[in-house]
């Protein structure tokens, strides 16, 4: 327990230092970065996707940093946003982007596995969350509980073909995995010169920590998985 608290301080102190930098790997008009990080703008627009098979969504991003998915997801029609973070600063920058949506947006600081959150949450999204956490399964389990229907009715139908049952909520998440082109480099520049714990992920893995889910769907990319699954 005393490792994970660990890791946990030192991913917090990274993204309070890092926060406007990361903020940044999300401007999406910067054409720099569809080149060298299309997994990012990928990621999002799968989670997006999802939170358009729901009418009116309450939506809950752990990790939701600076809040450019949350930008989308209410966009998208989501009826409130939750961001839960564990860095401030992040938080922060997040409350600027989001004010024009006023009390649609709920800002939560602290760590996920404790922090105040009501009620379920029709999406559950968790992108590039996974990356740093040693305890995985302790957040998914925090995910089961909070992943849900809530008030609103599902869609009739989805043109994605994802799930719109009257019952079910839908998590979003995204895990990296190993290759010997960059794994050596994130671990490098992670762990090494920025004192940042980081983790990949196999498929087989993911499918074991989401047994508790139905309706698992894994797809493989260059760098990682992004997952979506049922609770």
């Amino acid at each position: 327990m005393e490792k994970s608290s660990n890791a946990t301080e030192l991913v917090r102190d990274h993204f309070r230092e890092k926060a406007s930098s990361f903020d940044a790997l999300y401007d999406e008009e910067h054409p720099l970065q569809r080149v060298v990080r299309p997994g990012l703008l990928k990621r999002r627009d799968f989670a997006i996707d999802v939170v358009r098979e729901y009418n009116e969504p309450r939506v809950l991003d752990i990790g939701g940093g600076s809040g450019r998915v949350g930008e989308l997801a209410l966009e998208a029609g989501a009826r409130e946003y939750v961001n839960a973070d564990i860095a401030q600063e992040m938080l922060d920058l997040s409350k600027e982007r989001l004010a024009r949506f006023g009390d649609k947006v709920k800002l939560v600081h602290g760590d996920f596995r404790t922090a105040p959150l009501e009620g379920r949450f029709d999406v559950v999204l968790a992108l590039g969350f996974f990356d740093y956490q040693s305890d995985a399964h302790v957040f998914v389990r925090r995910i089961a509980e909070l992943c849900g229907r809530s008030a609103t009715p599902a869609k009739p139908a989805s043109p994605s073909g994802g799930i719109a049952s009257d019952a079910a909520g839908t998590a979003v998440a995204s895990f990296p995995r190993w290759n010997w082109l960059k794994g050596p480099v994130r671990k490098l520049r992670y762990e090494v010169i920025n004192n940042c714990p980081i983790f990949d992920y196999t498929r087989d893995g993911l499918m074991e920590l989401f047994a508790g889910f139905t309706n698992v769907e894994i797809r493989p990319g260059n760098s990682g998985f992004l997952l979506r699954a049922t609770a």
